[in-house]
């Protein structure tokens, strides 16, 4: 029988319920009935008859059928009868890919089935049998397919269920990727009913096709390490043995269907068809779901996309809102210090203006005072009359003693020149009273008693 604790982990694997306290409840209310309490979850209007949940031996497709009319009833739609198997740590181990996904694998559907226990077989009874079990490496696991398929097909023939050639966890996660159930096929070569229904059931057109174009296929002798193991796990009792299993949680497989014995095309046909449409909601469901899924993961994707998009877009919207501001502050930093520097110049240029002013007007004084008082008309004055660019006339009377450097002193003192830089020339005859004739007296220099001069700027 099948006790408590087994009862609640697989009413949480097959309804996904996580919480062990909701589920005892759940589980109690139903008086521990595990296909009324399933019934009940999943809001099927219709009640379960049978409160038979004992663990049994593998049953065929004709007992199965049976014992649903007579005590056992399958819950509603799928109404599949489901054992779930617990698979030899040999077995796992032969392939990691499905392990690595056992998280979130979960059952195709969580409703509407009958469970109950399959335990651990074909390891021994006790724990250290079990981690003695010879480990079933990769590639001979998918060696022993491989040299089963080409047995196969070499005794008989290409029309043939299109066995894949690797181990039975890659071939049960194939399956699950492909969202199709697995056909599993055990042969004991040494069984009388093998050759038989291997030629006209297996291999016959009608169920090769069905089980190719429906099913992932995989096989294996039960001669072979993982061939025995799976005979030993399934409690294959009877040959020719098939099976239709479906990957479950924590490294179990639901067992959906199992074939003992000779069976015609027809009977084949009719259980794997009635396997297939019964589970064909589940099939449907577990795609749309992963479809959902990945609909999801697209979405976010698009979302973080465009999330990242207009994040960059307002990344660089502000980037470029500091540039300008930086450019901005940049150029009115320039045109300060630029009207600072133009201000300091300015300054700079008034103070030396004011400077140069403040020394011409000092040297205009100190001329005058050097050139003293203008003498009275008498014969030792010379009349001295000066014309000046900008038409201004100025006239003086000099003694005729004075020097022509007097006569610069003079204008120089007038202050009606912006520059330094000139000449006094006379017309007639032209004569430039230079640098070298400033130290003549006017009367040596031939301007007494009276000259005419004007300022010549050099």
């Amino acid at each position: 029988m099948v006790d408590v604790a087994d009862k609640l982990a697989y009413f949480q694997a097959i309804t996904g319920l996580e919480d062990p306290d909701l589920c005892t409840e759940i589980l109690q209310a139903h008086g521990w009935d595990l296909e009324l309490a399933i019934s009940s979850f999943t809001s099927l209007n219709q009640t379960s008859a049978s409160t038979t949940t004992s663990d049994s031996g593998p049953r065929d497709s004709i007992n199965r059928t049976e014992s649903a009319g007579s005590g056992l009833v399958a819950a509603p739609s799928p109404g599949l009868a489901w054992k779930l198997v617990t698979l030899p740590i040999s077995v796992i181990s032969g392939s990691l890919g499905l392990i690595s996904g056992a998280a979130g694998l979960g059952l195709w559907v969580a409703g509407g089935v009958l469970s109950y226990s399959l335990g651990m077989i074909g390891l021994g009874s006790g724990r250290s049998e079990e981690s003695s079990a010879r480990l079933v490496s990769v590639s001979t696991a998918a060696s022993e397919a491989m040299d089963f398929v080409a047995a196969f097909e070499r005794e008989y023939g290409t029309t043939r269920p299109n066995f894949v050639g690797e181990g039975f966890m890659d071939a049960l996660q194939r399956s699950r990727n492909a969202f199709k159930l697995l056909f599993v096929y055990l042969h004991s070569p040494d069984h009388p009913d093998s050759p038989v229904f291997c030629q006209r059931t297996l291999c016959s057109e009608p169920v090769a096709t069905f089980v190719n174009e429906n099913f992932v296929a995989w096989g294996g002798s039960i001669r072979a390490s993982e061939g025995f193991k799976m005979s030993n796990s399934l409690k294959a009792s009877r040959f020719p043995f098939c099976a239709v299993v479906m990957p479950a949680t924590n490294q179990r497989i639901a067992l959906l269907q199992q074939v003992e014995g000779p069976k015609s095309p027809e009977e084949m046909l009719m259980i794997l068809q009635r396997v297939l449409e019964e589970s064909a909601p589940v099939l449907v469901a577990a795609r749309l779901d992963a479809e959902e899924r990945r609909n999801s993961i697209r979405l976010r994707e698009e979302q973080d996309a465009a999330y990242r998009a207009a994040l960059e877009a307002d990344q660089a919207r502000e980037r470029q809102r500091r540039e300008e501001q930086e450019h901005l502050e940049r150029e009115a930093a320039e045109a300060e210090q630029k009207r600072k520097e133009e201000e300091e110049a300015r300054e700079r240029a008034a103070r030396e203006a004011a400077e140069k002013e403040a020394a011409r007007a000092r040297m205009r004084q100190e001329k005058t005072l050097s050139l003293g008082d203008e003498p009275a008309k008498g014969p030792n004055v010379t009349q001295v009359l000066v014309r000046f660019p900008s038409g201004e006339r100025k006239e003086r009377r000099f003694y005729s003693t004075a020097t022509i450097q007097s006569l610069y002193d003079y204008v120089d003192s007038l202050g009606c020149l912006e520059v330094e830089d000139y000449s006094l020339v006379s017309n007639f005859p032209r004569v430039a009273y230079g640098p070298e004739k400033r130290t003549l007296t006017l009367k040596e220099a031939g301007l007494h008693p009276q000259a005419s001069l004007f300022v010549e700027l050099n």
